[in-house]
């Protein structure tokens, strides 16, 4: 049996540079077969955002101005060269910039898991939903990540195979997953992590 527990590496800053892929806007979209109102509710329920991706709670008051926070995984560790180090009980805080259900999320967010993260400045994350033909929906994340290399590292993906996790594209595919087959990723096979 293998160890599933997610992992986060505490990235030094020769790995970030050997990147060039970390731009400051990234942008994910992905056909779902769901309306867009499960799609919503999976991007801002609790109940939900436990179910795919790294398994974190979050917490979102569903108005402009709400705080926007995802709790820590129960089993998440991060790990360094010296060990493993621990990971704060809310990894991500914020707040909720645009609120429009079910088509439109825009969070403004710090990401807090490791030390070097929790120093950049916020950044923006917009979920756009859109209702296509046949019961599909597209959703669109554009993450806005200047001033916050380390972020744009970890949600890119490209640090996956230094246990960064599979980013933004992982999280995408999972949910596709979870709202088409109502499995995870991990239950049908298709990996830890994945690419779009």
């Amino acid at each position: 049996m293998t160890d599933d527990t997610p992992v986060v590496p505490r990235l030094r800053d020769e790995e970030l540079t050997a990147s060039g892929r970390h731009r400051t806007t990234q942008i994910y979209r992905i056909e779902i077969a769901a309306a867009p109102e499960r799609i919503w509710a999976a991007i801002t329920e609790p109940g939900w955002t436990e179910r795919y991706g790294y398994g974190g709670r979050a917490v979102v008051e569903p108005r402009v101005g709400g705080r926007y926070l995802v709790e820590k995984p129960p089993h998440l560790r991060m790990v360094a060269g010296d060990g493993t180090i621990p990971a704060p009980d809310i990894i991500i805080e914020g707040v909720v910039t645009a609120y429009d259900p079910p088509t439109l999320l825009a969070t403004e967010m710090r990401f807090l898991v490791d030390p070097d993260s929790a120093q950049e400045p916020a950044t923006e994350v917009r979920y756009e939903i859109e209702r296509l033909a046949d019961g599909r929906s597209r959703l669109t994340v554009t993450h806005d990540l200047r001033g916050a290399p380390h972020m744009a590292a970890v949600v890119s993906g490209d640090f996956e195979s230094l246990g960064a996790g599979g980013g933004h594209p992982y999280m995408l595919r999972d949910l596709k997953s979870l709202l088409e087959t109502g499995r995870t990723l991990r239950e049908t096979g298709g990996g830890r992590h994945g690419n779009l």
